[in-house]
């Protein structure tokens, strides 16, 4: 049943040599891997409202100034990690630039910070898409939570499916989104020119001084805005995923993303500014500016749906990077092995549920409550663009190939940038920030106990070949049967054990004296030609006699160097409900019986066919 489910929900699964139909063209890329950084326009602009509008309406006019600040910083890092995609087209973005320029520690720095911005994208997206849906259908608003995890499932089963599949059914809504914003920035402008449309609230003039306005309040607006440029990074961690030649398709999806982002950016907060639109607690800044522009008729709800799906499919971008960047790491022995696994549908699978599920979690600690993710949002993902930017100079200056110099200046354009925005981050919101201090060096610390585990384990499992293999006498083995009674599945099982080695002891724990000596007379009518062990358990417990008796072989063994196994005699119903009308004991014992060193545990299965 539940591989005709897993059929149903995913596929059919894919054949190694398939791959190549999994990798993306720059139309289904741009859609894939850029839905996180052009959601942004849906909530980067009203991030700076939101902190602007506690000077009062008047300084509203700041946001036009500051987001011209966030276009030039988003010109730097588009042409940063456009260089970024040329010099390292295996992928790993920051990650893979830190680690081979600054060292280890850096290189974990940023992999475990986009990690966790990964699965904060996931919780971010979801979580403003359903504010967008609750803003056009206020009955919804109870159910938050609930809404924003089932939308989370469908796309982490989506993404199961694999990267063309989900690409293919994802890039509609997120050129559906782009059309219409490009129709609402249209029809606001031409009602701007032509004063066909009443402003909700008149602009105030560009250069009007504002009581209240700071310098503190400024940086703090310019950081909001900066929540905006999140997800530039993917395409340079997904350069694999791509159709050949991959870093070339890489670098102009990138092109077109940044092109579009500004463009939607500007004119946005063009708009806001001239419409006087002011940040409301019920309703988005989008929301409001749709209904100032068009009224609640059909194209309103048009442009709220597209929201609502552009904010949600954003985390796409997460379920595109997240598992690619965990390939790198796991990889690098920096994260478990099952990281590295295809699954069926030749996907990561075990990164795209990892995130699923982390992204579920943090939905629910957070009530679903997007403001209180967007700080640690944004902070999480200018720590990798800054040691990116610092890795890329370390290499231009190592490497000097032809035009190195202006390239240099590019990252270290981008570099200053970038750590001025993480200074003001810690000044303006230490508040909300300052988790990362605490769960980044638990995650670098959890990355090389991982790794030490792995080195340790290639250790213990080096091979010299240049010492023959040790002989054995198979007589010297001895093979250790614990029997329940006289059955069928018990004689396959000494039938198996007799073929292994001449030495074979049956084990019965009994709870009574009444009970040993009826197996005992069974046994001895049985006539197997095996020797009987008889164990009696006065607090009816199995595993602790039968460990005390495996514990006495295994120090008779180690005298002669012999070998100990354990056969376990097991059946398996035809029907999977029925192994709940079983005790489970087999399974207990072998669990405890993994404790002791060089011991070989064998199963020996007999299934029922009725």
């Amino acid at each position: 049943m539940f591989a005709k489910m897993k059929r149903m929900l995913i596929g059919r699964p894919l054949k190694s040599n398939e791959i190549h139909s999994q990798k993306l063209n720059k139309l289904k890329a741009l859609a894939v891997l850029s839905s996180d950084a052009l959601s942004s326009v849906a909530y980067g602009p009203e991030q700076i409202l939101i902190v602007l509008v506690v000077a009062g309406g008047a300084a509203l006019w700041y946001a036009l100034p500051i987001s011209l600040g966030v276009l030039v910083l988003l010109v730097a890092l588009i042409l940063s990690y456009r260089q970024i995609i040329f010099a390292y087209p295996q992928g790993g973005g920051a990650y893979m630039v830190s680690k081979e320029n600054l060292g280890v520690n850096f290189g974990l720095t940023a992999g475990g910070s986009l990690l966790v911005d990964y699965i904060l994208t996931v919780a971010v997206s979801v979580s403003a898409g359903t504010d967008a849906i609750t803003s056009a259908f206020p009955a919804l608003r109870a159910y938050n939570v609930t809404v924003a995890v089932v939308i989370v499932v469908i796309i982490t089963i989506l993404n199961l499916r694999g990267l063309t599949d989900s690409a293919t059914l994802l890039s509609y809504p997120v050129y559906f989104f782009v059309v219409m914003m490009v129709l609402v920035i249209g029809a606001g402008v031409f009602g701007a020119l032509t004063g066909q449309t009443t402003p909700v609230h008149p602009h105030t003039p560009i250069g009007t001084p504002v009581i209240g306005v700071s310098l503190f309040l400024l940086l703090r607006a310019f950081s909001s805005g900066c929540s905006a440029l999140t997800g530039v990074e993917a395409i340079s961690n997904a350069i694999p995923s791509f159709k050949d030649p991959a870093p070339k398709n890489a670098a102009k999806t990138l092109l077109m993303m940044g092109g579009i982002l500004a463009f939607l950016l500007a004119g946005t907060v063009f708009l806001s500014y001239w419409y006087g639109i002011r940040p409301m607690s019920d309703q988005t800044v989008l929301s409001q500016l749709g209904g100032t522009l068009f009224g609640r008729n059909i194209f309103y709800y048009m442009i709220q749906v597209s929201t609502a799906l552009i904010l949600v499919l954003a985390a796409n971008t997460g379920y595109s990077a997240f598992p690619m960047l965990a390939y790198n790491l796991a990889n690098d022995k920096y994260m478990p092995r099952p990281f590295k696994i295809k699954g069926d549908r030749l996907g990561y699978s075990n990164g795209i549920i990892t995130l699923g599920v982390m992204s579920i979690l943090l939905i629910i600690i957070f009530s679903g409550k997007t403001e209180n993710l967007i700080p640690l949002y944004a902070v999480g993902v200018f720590i990798p663009f800054s040691l990116s930017q610092t890795g890329m100079i370390v290499h231009w200056i190592r490497e000097r190939p032809k035009g190195w110099t202006g390239r240099l200046f590019i990252n270290l354009t981008g570099a200053l940038i970038c750590y001025l925005i993480l200074i003001i981050f810690f000044l303006t919101k230490f508040g909300q920030i300052w988790p990362v201090l605490i769960f980044l060096p638990i995650v670098i610390f959890i990355f090389h106990k991982i790794h030490q585990h792995y080195m340790l384990v290639a250790e213990q499992l080096r091979l010299d070949l240049s010492i023959p293999l040790r002989s054995v006498r198979t007589t010297d083995n001895i093979i250790v049967v614990p029997v329940a009674g006289i059955t069928k599945v018990v004689e396959q099982s000494l039938t198996y054990a007799k073929s292994l080695s001449k030495n074979v002891i049956a084990v019965y724990v009994g709870d009574s004296p009444q009970a040993i000596s009826k197996m005992e007379n069974e046994w001895n009518q049985w006539n197997t030609g095996i020797r009987l062990v008889t164990l009696h358990s006065l607090y009816r417990s199995i595993i602790s006699p039968l460990d005390k008796f495996i514990d006495t072989v295994k120090w008779k063994a180690d005298q002669t160097g012999a070998t100990v196994t354990v056969v376990f005699p097991q059946f398996y119903t035809k029907k999977w409900w029925q192994n709940f009308l079983h005790n489970q004991s087999g399974t207990l014992i072998k669990a405890s019986l993994i404790r002791l060193a060089d011991v070989v545990i064998a199963t020996v299965p007999y299934h029922f066919k009725k």
